[in-house]
């Protein structure tokens, strides 16, 4: 029998970045814009506050301030987010490139990026193993709440993460609050199903494919962050993320495009990512757990097949999901 008790916070550590690339993409395609760059925006996020994170321990010489030793590696994962946002936006939204050529070119070049300054700073340390240990900054992100351990399994359960876990529920609630209950939201809205109703109403179809998408990016971009930081307790390595950025983007369907689904559909996923840990297979049988590995994506098939014979429109993608918005057209 699985120890739910030890299950259950892992599974959530596990989707909390799937989460963040979720919650991102979902803002971005609600706009139109299929930014299949996320795995390459969750990199250039990552390795963005790892540059800041450890420049910072480098200077103060391990007399580490809490507040700085947070906010440096937060704003250097949200600048450069942003600019891969900005880059994303002025390629298909303003030259019209192609969605789907730009956003896998965006995934090739963020993990390029990322390995190429993760290896830098490898050297930079003088570290004798393939990674940097951030230690001092990372252990104000894995910090719990300070009375997590007087309310036994409860607290272990719902109280044990480190800040960039509620931020994320937090964030996945406040944007299914405003793209169901605000005007914003309902002109977001209106932009991905049909752009040039939206431009004929008075709409500005640039500006919300803009900010959408790069804010989309910078949210993507701390669920980067909060795998090195937390996740991995400060340890960056170069390929270490694996495929947790294009699970993410399989959960955009599997959420039908709502965040606050995304909350209990990334723990799913995170729980079915650590699954064949969990399952007794015997010395004799080790290969089992290869298969098992194979849950995730095989659930992922699952749920695309399911998808796609939805007939409710509201369950269906945004009208105008990856195609470009030429105003010349209308």
């Amino acid at each position: 029998m699985i120890d739910l008790v030890t299950f259950i916070p892992r599974a959530v550590v596990q989707g909390i970045p799937l989460l963040y690339g979720c919650t991102g993409e979902i803002l971005t395609e609600k706009s139109g814009n299929l930014n299949l760059g996320i795995p390459g925006v969750m990199y250039v996020g990552a390795i963005s506050g790892v540059i800041g994170s450890f420049f910072y321990e480098q200077s103060c010489g391990g007399n580490v301030n809490g507040f700085l030793a947070i906010a440096i590696p937060m704003l250097c994962c949200l600048i450069g987010s942003l600019l891969m946002g900005l880059l994303y936006c002025f390629l298909t939204v303003t030259l019209r490139a192609n969605q789907n050529v730009t956003g896998l070119a965006m995934t090739t070049f963020g993990v390029g990026f990322g390995n190429f300054f993760g290896g830098s700073l490898i050297k930079l340390s003088g570290s004798e193993v393939p990674s940097i240990a951030l230690s001092a900054t990372s252990s104000y992100f894995s910090k719990s709440l300070p009375f997590a351990g007087k309310f036994g399994a409860f607290g272990k359960l719902f109280l044990s993460y480190g800040f960039l876990a509620y931020l994320a529920i937090i964030i996945a609630i406040v944007c299914s609050y405003v793209m169901k209950r605000t005007r914003v939201g309902l002109h977001l809205r209106a932009v991905g199903e049909s752009p040039n109703t939206a431009d004929a109403a008075g709409i500005n179809v640039i500006r919300y494919k803009y900010v959408s998408t790069c804010l989309g990016c910078m949210i993507a971009g701390l669920g980067g962050l909060y795998y090195v930081m937390d996740y991995a307790c400060g340890v960056w390595s170069n390929d270490a993320f694996g495929d947790r950025g294009w699970l993410a983007i399989a959960l955009v369907i599997f959420t039908i495009w709502r965040p606050n689904l995304g909350i209990f559909s990334s723990i799913l996923f995170g729980g079915l990512y650590i699954l064949y840990l969990y399952i007794p297979t015997g010395m004799d049988h080790m290969e089992l757990k290869e298969i098992y590995k194979m849950i995730p994506y095989v659930v992922t098939l699952i749920v695309l097949i399911l998808t796609s014979m939805r007939n409710k429109r509201e369950n269906q993608p945004p009208a105008s999901l990856g195609l470009g918005y030429f105003r010349e057209e209308r």
